[in-house]
């Protein structure tokens, strides 16, 4: 059993609780105000050693800081480039300025709740705010793993900011055509991407042997992510090839760029034959192409979600659509694109109503007793509807 004793310092009594760890060595913990604290620590040790959650207090002493360079070095293997230099840049900039230094034991929840709210006042976004507490929860996710902590104090936060869905911008068929004709040279980007729903990188990436003429299909491997002025060659987002079916009017205007170039050429390659930069969001080809063709505002990314538009118009089932766009699950395609489908509530209805309505009319013989008119009329006792 634990034990408790007084000492005196410069700033008064204090307690120590001196107990014995389960692998039976001596261990103490100094530095309580009042001996009620002292209790319920002691009180905490036994529980947890029962439990078998007990953790040694020296190991809580490793800094975050310290149990960061792990962590980022596994999430650098794990993930998209993409992805990890947004949560290398979300460590750099928030987390290890406020908690690099902090001990993994000295984490309090309402210390990062504070946190929380300190990074909204300051006016970032519910993007990073999730992210940057993603990354400072992830490490402390590690420590728990490896025995340094019995919990993660991070954990059970209640006021991380709600990301609010940005709306999706549809393109008609019609306004496809005029987009990619005021594209000039890149009408058959234009094109692949509104009508295959393939990523920006995915298309810079498509190489001539991916380009399946007799399949009607596009084979997806690859994803080329633009970091600053470079491009980090990868998997794609989901981490598998797909076969993506292209109509045939769109393999009319790849087969033009495909001849004569070897299997591993790229499709759409850059001015230097390197992988083709996305456009600048003002003054560039894309943006130039959108003002001319008049149609609304859109990125080279709305042209993935008027490709769903237009398969769900021509009668895509919802599985076939959820593997063209390299979903993991139909459930997705339907949380992504479900204003999409409020019409089909509407053929839900009229379905309903052509088969249904004849059968709603109750098939019953009507009580004489109970029919209006004169007593002494007698009906027929025949029923009706038959």
């Amino acid at each position: 059993m634990a034990t408790i004793e007084s000492y005196e310092t410069a700033a008064g009594k204090r307690y120590m609780v001196r107990f014995r760890t389960p692998d039976r060595t001596q261990s103490k913990k100094r530095g309580f105000r009042t001996k009620r604290e002292a209790e319920a620590f002691a009180a905490t040790v036994e529980v947890e050693k029962m439990r078998g959650e007990y953790v040694p207090p020296s190991l809580g002493r490793i800094t975050i800081e310290e149990l960061a360079v792990d962590w980022l070095a596994r999430k650098q293997a794990d993930v998209a480039p993409s992805n990890y230099r947004t949560l290398e840049s979300g460590w750099r900039t928030h987390v290890q300025p406020r908690w690099g230094k902090v001990r993994i034991a000295d984490v309090e929840l309402s210390r990062v709740e504070q946190w929380i709210a300190q990074m909204q006042r300051n006016g970032s976004g519910a993007t990073t705010v999730i992210r940057c507490y993603g990354v400072l929860a992830g490490i402390l996710d590690d420590a728990v793993k490896s025995r340094r902590l019995a919990t993660n104090p991070a954990r059970g936060v209640e006021n991380l900011p709600r990301k609010t869905t940005k709306r999706h911008v549809y393109l008609s068929a019609d306004d496809v055509g005029r987009l990619a004709h005021e594209a000039g040279k890149h009408r058959p980007l234009v094109l692949t991407l509104a009508y295959t729903g393939i990523r920006w990188g995915e298309a810079v990436a498509l190489r001539a042997h991916d380009v399946e003429f007799r399949r009607r299909r596009l084979t997806i491997h690859d994803n080329a992510v633009q970091l600053g002025v470079d491009h980090a060659v990868g998997r794609t987002k989901s981490r598998r090839t797909r076969s993506v079916p292209a109509p045939g009017f769109v393999l009319d205007e790849l087969a033009v760029l495909c001849e004569g170039r070897s299997p591993d050429d790229l499709v759409f390659p850059g001015p230097n034959g390197g992988y083709l930069p996305r456009p600048k969001s003002n003054g560039g080809w894309f943006a130039g192409a959108v003002k001319r063709s008049g149609v609304q505002r859109v990125t080279p990314h709305d042209l993935r979600h008027t490709a769903a538009s237009l398969s769900i118009s021509a009668g895509v089932n919802v599985l076939a659509l959820a593997r063209m766009l390299g979903h993991t699950s139909a459930k997705v395609t339907l949380d992504t694109y479900a204003d999409l489908f409020d019409s089909d509530l509407d053929v839900v209805a009229e379905t309903l109503h052509t088969r249904y309505a004849q059968a709603s009319v109750p098939n019953v013989c009507p009580n004489p007793a109970l029919e209006p008119g004169p007593a002494t009329t007698k009906k027929p006792l025949t029923c009706l509807n038959r």
